[in-house]
C-alpha cells in the first residue's frame, strides 16, 4: 500500500521498516507508526497541531460529546462500502486522523475494512498508534499521499486541507470520498465573543476535482457543556481557540452558554 515519498516506488516491509527498491528506508517507531514526511515537505519543525490540542481533542472526545458526529460518519460509509468489504478486502484512508478517534471508531464498525490514518503532525499518529492498535498510521502530507495509485475503496477527509488530484489518484475506481466541514452556524457562539461581526461559513458544495457530488447531509446539535473542563477542552481544540482570550475563555466557562455544532457530510465519488 505505501509508496516512497522519495521516489514513488513501492515500499515493501522488511522486519521493522519499509524500504523500496532504491535503497529509501523508513523505520517502524515503538508505537507501530511510520514516519513518510520527508524534511521537504515540512513547513516548521513540527508541523500540525501540538500536544496540547491533541490531549484537549482526546479528552473531549471520549467523553462522547461527538459521538453522533462518529456515528453518522460510520453509517454514510457503511452504506457506500459494506458490499465491497464483505466480497473483497478494502480499504479506507482517513486524511488528517489527528489522534484516531473517528478512524478507530470505523474500523469498529466495519471490521472487515482496513483503516489507515494519516496526519502530518508527529505527536497526534504517536498517539493513535499507540491506542488503536487496529489502525495503520504514518506521517506524511495531504498533499502527497504515500499510496500506491487505486490503494483505497473510500477516502474520510474530516477539515483536513488536500489535493483532490492526490485523492483521486490513491481511490479506486468508482470509489467514494466522504468529507466534513462546518456548516453556516457552527461554534457560533464562540465567533460572537470572538469578532464584532460576525462571519458565517459557507453553504456551498465545493467542487473536488475528479469526483462527482453524490448527496449532503447537515447534522445539527446543540452542546451543553456540563462544566467548565469541558468548554476549555472544546475551545482548546479549535483552530479559534487564538482568538478567545483570557477574558472571553472566563466568561464562557461562566455562563457555560449552549454552543451551536453544525456540519456538512458530504459524500463524493471518483468520476
Amino acid at each position: 500500500m505505501y509508496r516512497c515519498p522519495l521516489c514513488a516506488e513501492t515500499l515493501n516491509q522488511q522486519a521493522n521498516a519499509w524500504r523500496c527498491q532504491h535503497g529509501h528506508q523508513f523505520d517502524m517507531a515503538r508505537e507501530g507508526y511510520v514516519n513518510l514526511l520527508p524534511v521537504q515537505q515540512k513547513k516548521s519543525l513540527d508541523p500540525g497541531d501540538n500536544a496540547e490540542m491533541i490531549q484537549a481533542r482526546r479528552a473531549f472526545l471520549d467523553a462522547g460529546h461527538y459521538q453522533f458526529l462518529s456515528n453518522a460518519i460510520n453509517q454514510q460509509l457503511a452504506a457506500v462500502l459494506e458490499g465491497k468489504v464483505q466480497q473483497s478486502p478494502a480499504a479506507l484512508l482517513d486524511i488528517g486522523c489527528g489522534e484516531g478517534y473517528y478512524s478507530a471508531a470505523l474500523a469498529n464498525a466495519l471490521p472487515g475494512l482496513t483503516v489507515y490514518g494519516l496526519d502530518i503532525s508527529k505527536t497526534a499518529v504517536r498517539y493513535a498508534a499507540k491506542r488503536y492498535k487496529q489502525l495503520q498510521c504514518c506521517v506524511a502530507s495531504s498533499y502527497a499521499l504515500p499510496f500506491t495509485d487505486g490503494a483505497f475503496a473510500a477516502l474520510l477527509r474530516i477539515y483536513a486541507p488536500s489535493d483532490a488530484a492526490e485523492m483521486a489518484r490513491v481511490l479506486r475506481p468508482g470509489g467514494y470520498l466522504l468529507t466534513v466541514s462546518p456548516a453556516p452556524e457552527h461554534l457560533l457562539q464562540f465567533k460572537q465573543q470572538a469578532y464584532s461581526e460576525v462571519r458565517l461559513h459557507a453553504d456551498t458544495v465545493k467542487a473536488e476535482t475528479g469526483f462527482h457530488h453524490v448527496r449532503r447531509e447537515r447534522l445539527q446539535s446543540l452542546w451543553q457543556a456540563p462544566d467548565a473542563a469541558a468548554m476549555l477542552q472544546l475551545i482548546d481544540m479549535i483552530p479559534l481557540a487564538y482568538k478567545l482570550n483570557t477574558q472571553m475563555r472566563e466568561t464562557l466557562c461562566q455562563q457555560l452558554p449552549a454552543i451551536q455544532l453544525d456540519f456538512y457530510l458530504d459524500l463524493y465519488q471518483k468520476d
